[in-house]
């Protein structure tokens, strides 16, 4: 597939970017900042410029497509490009550069018939993550029928994100599925971040002691690229098991006591459902913390 991926110079986007490349995919980055990797072409786009936006997405991608007979569409348009969380700058100018940005990659993708898009919404629409004080899930394990509704100029994005990509699926009828992204991940975290959540699991509460390994990450990505028909649909995405050495179990007696448990759950298991992601597109993480540092295999 001929994909525009925005972000790719992100800390998600540069490890999923070349994932999809070594899928097989063409893959063009747009980004303010290069990525400079050999498998994925750089183009500097400011996506809160419509403008740029739709330039970007009906144009070339690389020199070698001027040998073409014609230029070639994207097949589809991956959107992880964002202004990634709170205190990064004010408020105001997160939510307006996530909200315009996102807008505007969906109304040229539809306009230039692209009928996949696949874009990250986050965690944070929980509510919980950037909550002031402390915020618990009404429920667990949280799934994606679990209320959004946060309070912090991002989360709040991400919010309005998902509102105006299931409007653009009843507009086109395209094929437009969000990611609720959960901690991301790489693997040099695990050794240099992961010792102090096992001594500590308070750390983790905010992200509902989930994680999300970006090499998992980039699988999300491809499995929702290759499944077709979906229309609209959000997905939590994180790993299968809880990011401390404290059980199920015990998580739950510390932090979630009262808070309604509404099926069995595992030793280890994740309290970010992710059944929806495994039925509907066969998402299978297989990577774990467990496999770097001495700990418990997750059951």
């Amino acid at each position: 597939m001929r994909i525009f991926f925005t972000g790719g110079s992100g800390k998600a986007g540069r490890h999923v970017a070349p994932y999809l490349a070594e899928q097989g995919h063409q893959v063009t980055n747009a980004d303010l900042t290069p990525l400079g990797h050999p498998a994925v072409a750089d183009l500097r786009v400011d996506l809160t410029d419509a403008g740029e936006t739709y330039s970007a997405l009906a144009g070339l991608a690389t020199a070698a497509e001027l040998d073409l007979p014609e230029k070639p569409s994207y097949d589809a348009v991956v959107h992880f490009a964002a202004v990634p969380a709170i205190l990064l700058t004010s408020d105001a100018a997160t939510y307006a550069a996530n909200v315009l940005s996102t807008y505007h990659v969906l109304e040229a993708a539809t306009r230039l018939g692209v009928r996949k898009v696949v874009f990250a919404s986050s965690e944070t629409t929980y509510g919980i993550c950037f909550a002031q004080g402390e915020r618990r899930p009404l429920y667990l394990p949280v799934d994606e029928d679990h209320p959004t509704v946060p309070e912090d100029s991002y989360a709040m994005s991400k919010v309005a994100n998902e509102v105006t990509a299931r409007s653009f699926h009843a507009r086109t009828g395209a094929d437009v599925y969000g990611l609720r992204i959960n901690n991301v991940i790489e693997p040099h975290e695990y050794a240099e971040r992961f010792p102090a959540f096992v001594a500590d699991p308070s750390l983790r509460r905010r992200n509902v002691f989930a994680y999300i390994d970006v090499r998992d990450l980039g699988q999300m990505v491809q499995r929702c690229l290759v499944t077709d028909g979906l229309g609209y649909e959000v997905f939590n995405v994180a790993n299968a098991d809880l990011s401390v050495a404290a059980t199920n179990d015990e998580v739950r007696e510390r932090f979630y006591d009262g808070v309604e448990v509404r099926r069995e759950m595992g030793r280890d298991e994740t309290f970010y459902a992710i059944d929806k992601a495994r039925e509907l597109v066969g998402f299978d993480p297989r990577h774990s913390w467990r496999d770097v540092l001495d700990a418990p295999a997750a059951g």
